[in-house]
């Protein structure tokens, strides 16, 4: 079985993190929104940050990961993050981009905060026309990640892994599945991460996440802040077996208001010892 490959987030304007770790992962995982800024009124694409990245364009690969697409609003998701993807897409080879299968604006106001869909047949058929779409404007592969749930769901008309499954068959587009947001389902609704991955059709996940959050009043949230947790190296390593070699990279994430109580040799040996643990 191939070997499976490293990632990590990289926001810019840090080149002693770049430094770092360009030689021990294989993709860096860049985000539009958070590599922009505003120039003459408009958001745009940081010029230092691209010319950060297109130094290392010989090193490593690239994928974007959106944050702001807000695929699941029910007005539609925003031209905005379609303009600065674009702009990005004209300066950097992008291997694959993906966003999150949630929902982050209603009736134009943005809630601070990232909500997962409904698991209904409405929303499913709503996403899946708009992942659809987005495959027939970027030709390359688009993935979505579960999101933790925020607050419990509502009424379904699918499992969690039932709704991926639909969709996935329905468009062709792939999975990130973010093993540290299950753990977060798990503490603190009581989901059963057994039965979703022994459920989902592992076969369509590309990219894997890590991360670890901080636990607030019992509860678990998906800040990026703190080494993995081996739970999920756990979770992670029995997810890339089961996906019978269609995972491709396993992306190591965190903020970068955490690099300074992390530390980058810290952050150095997380990636060590990820490909040590994911590869054996």
């Amino acid at each position: 079985m191939a070997k499976i490959a490293i990632g990590s987030t990289y926001e810019g304007r840090d080149p002693e993190l770049l430094e770092g770790i360009l030689p021990l992962v294989d993709y860096l995982e860049i985000t539009p929104e958070t590599i922009a800024e505003v120039r003459g009124g408009e958001v745009e694409i940081s010029a230092d940050i691209l010319t950060e990245l297109k130094n290392a364009a010989g090193s490593v690969k690239f994928i974007v990961h959106g944050v702001g697409l807000s695929i699941g609003s029910h007005e539609g998701y925003s031209a905005n993050y379609l303009r600065l993807l674009d702009s990005l897409l004209e300066h950097l080879d992008i291997e694959w981009h993906s966003e999150h299968l949630a929902y982050t604006k209603v009736d134009g106001e943005h809630l601070g905060i990232m909500l997962a869909l409904p698991k209904t047949r409405e929303a499913l058929d709503m996403v899946a026309a708009r992942v659809m779409e987005l495959q027939r404007r970027y030709a390359m592969p688009f993935l979505l990640e579960n999101v933790v749930h925020v607050i419990p769901d509502c009424p379904a008309d699918y499992s969690e892994a039932g709704f991926l499954n639909e969709l996935t068959r329905r468009t062709g587009c792939g999975l990130i599945l973010d093993v540290y947001n299950l753990e977060c389902d798990s503490h603190n609704h009581g989901f059963d991460i057994a039965a979703f991955l022994s459920e989902l059709d592992m076969k369509r996940v590309r990219e894997l996440h890590l991360a670890r959050g901080v636990e607030h009043n019992g509860f678990l949230l998906d800040v990026h802040s703190q080494l993995a947790r081996p739970s999920t190296v756990d979770l992670a390593r029995g997810a890339i077996a089961g996906s019978a070699g269609s995972a491709r990279v396993a992306v190591f994430e965190f903020m970068p208001e955490a690099v300074p109580g992390l530390g980058y040799e810290a952050i150095a040996e997380q990636l060590r010892q990820l490909r040590s643990a994911l590869n054996n």
